[in-house]
């Protein structure tokens, strides 16, 4: 039976993550209130994170803010996570 999570994304019930994706306290976290669904949602927005602001996975200054984001977007925290002002999808200028 698949393991049931209430997402705090979706705002209902849906399937689980397999195992943390993120390490400590805030992947178990994650774990536990975040659906399949909802992680791959956070996954697409990253993508449009790192590449609006220049970030880099490799700077632990930008692992960092990358956190932050994770938060807002995942959990409503603070004041990051949303679609970077200025945004246009399919690359549009602004």
């Amino acid at each position: 039976m698949k393991r049931m999570v209430d997402c705090v994304v979706l705002k209902r019930k849906a399937e689980g993550l397999d195992k943390p994706p993120h390490p400590g306290e805030l992947g178990k976290r994650i774990y536990e209130n975040v659906s399949r669904e909802g992680w791959k949602q956070w996954l697409e927005r990253l993508v449009m994170i790192i590449n609006e602001n220049g970030l880099s996975t490799a700077d632990p200054n930008n692992l960092s803010l990358i956190e932050k984001h994770m938060l807002g977007f995942l959990f409503g925290e603070g004041d990051y996570g949303q679609v970077p002002a200025g945004y246009r999808a399919g690359g549009g200028k602004k």
